[in-house]
């Protein structure tokens, strides 16, 4: 019965250590582990992060969850630019983000939450 509650304790603690970590910079994954110009999802500090590698150091990240349906896909989203600015198309309705602020270019009033990215020996970070 103590070792049961000892865990109960250590995972409750150890859920409000995670659920404390959002600012900063978090390590995901070697950059070279996204192919280019395809998504892939992570979960980053309890959040579900849409990745997308456009070039051999440039790597973007959005929110995986699409703005217009709620459903967790935009990895699956397809990439794109308007002019100078690279895009992520929703794979459901095919609304068009701007991967650097988020906006939507074909539906007025929506947004996807965009985060800042970085790569730091190798490794792809992402600052919540």
């Amino acid at each position: 019965m103590t070792a049961t509650l000892e865990l109960g304790a250590l995972e409750a603690g150890l859920n409000e250590a995670v659920s404390g970590i959002t600012g900063g910079w978090h390590s995901v994954c070697p950059v070279e582990d996204l192919e280019i110009a395809w998504g892939e999802a992570a979960l980053v500090a309890g959040r579900q992060i849409a990745l997308y590698r456009t070039g051999a150091t440039e790597v973007f990240a959005v929110a995986h969850e699409d703005p217009a349906t709620g459903a967790h896909v935009m990895a699956r989203g397809i990439l794109g630019s308007r002019g100078e600015r690279p895009t992520i198309a929703s794979p459901l309705h095919k609304e068009v983000y701007d991967l650097e602020t988020g906006e939507c270019f074909s539906t007025p009033g929506l947004a996807i939450a965009t985060f800042r990215t970085r790569i730091s020996d190798g490794i792809v970070e992402i600052e919540l």
